[in-house]
């Protein structure tokens, strides 16, 4: 496992690391998820990200347990805040901030985060209020950076322009070889600025790993079949994008890898890519996502490969 420094902090992290949305206390049953927390350790990965609304609470209550027997210095622990976690709990007022930090914390069985991340921004609380909250939780020792998800080159700017608040370490943005749409203003911007990304959905929700071949039935051990995991999936099930992956596979195999860390490998080909999260249901999967890391593969492929999926767009 090779590691990158994360922005402007002194954390290293592991180029794949483990995400728990749709899976760790929702999707996974409970034996199947410590055994991938356990796995991951083993591969290196030092790197958890989770959040407050995954489960309403549950990936993070499964997720203070399973690390409960670990060295707090031994990982990176990252969780969020935003989405609603009852009918008057949301946003990123200071209130909310506040009361959630505590609550994400009494669940993950910690006295800090190393990364408290913005799920989203919240047009309906004045910004300044929302980084002045967050600079009360570094300042507080409650987290030791902080970092937003899914905002906009504005929003990013805006929020660095602000005068005696903490600054943003991180990005996490969607971003894979079927979705490119960060290199075009994120990318840049946060790389001028001491701002790493780290990467969700970096195998389009597992499309990428070529399993689901265009016309036939999903594998029925897949996240495209579960109720709890496949809902947000749907709109890369289409045929124009399933043909499209599958010419991707001749490209791996010249690379001697599979099509899922030829994916990987394209995303951490971008230096300001600090890490992409992969989510797993068993540890085999981990365990082949994480050897994707420190791949030398020929650019040359790579530019095959954006040249095949340059056309194909998600449903919606």
């Amino acid at each position: 496992m090779q590691y990158r420094q994360l922005g402007a902090s002194d954390l290293k992290v592991s180029e794949i690391s483990l995400g728990s949305w749709l899976t760790y206390g929702v999707g996974v049953e409970r034996d199947s998820a410590t055994a991938c927390v356990n796995k991951a350790f083993d591969l290196g990965i030092n790197f958890i990200d989770t959040a407050n609304v995954y489960g309403r609470g549950a990936a993070e209550t499964f997720l203070g347990e399973a690390l409960a027997g670990r060295a707090r210095d031994s990982y990176v622990l990252a969780t969020k805040v935003y989405f609603p976690m009852s009918a008057t709990d949301k946003g990123l007022s200071r209130a909310q901030i506040a009361k959630q930090i505590d609550a994400s914390l009494t669940r993950l069985k910690t006295d800090f985060v190393d990364l408290y991340q913005c799920h989203r921004y919240d047009a309906d609380t004045p910004l300044e209020e929302t980084m002045a909250a967050l600079s009360d939780v570094v300042r507080q020792g409650k987290a030791r950076y902080i970092g937003f998800s899914e905002w906009s080159a504005p929003q990013i700017e805006a929020a660095a322009r602000l005068a005696g608040m903490e600054k943003f370490v991180s990005s996490q943005p969607q971003y894979s070889l079927l979705w490119r749409r960060p290199e075009e203003k994120v990318i840049p911007l946060c790389a001028a600025s001491g701002v790493s990304q780290i990467v969700w959905s970096p195998l389009a929700q597992g499309v990428l790993s070529g399993k689901y071949l265009p016309g036939a039935a999903m594998p029925a051990d897949s996240r495209a079949t579960s109720t709890s995991m496949g809902q947000m999936m749907q709109n890369w099930l289409t045929p124009e994008i399933l043909a499209a992956v599958q010419m991707l596979k001749p490209l791996a195999a010249e690379a001697g890898c599979s099509l899922s860390q030829f994916a990987l490998a394209w995303v951490l080909r971008e230096p300001n890519v600090a890490s992409a999260i992969v989510g797993a249901s068993r540890p085999a999967q981990l365990e082949e996502n994480a050897a994707a890391s420190g791949m030398a593969i020929d650019p040359a492929l790579f530019r095959k490969a954006e040249a095949i999926v340059a056309g194909v767009r998600r449903a919606a």
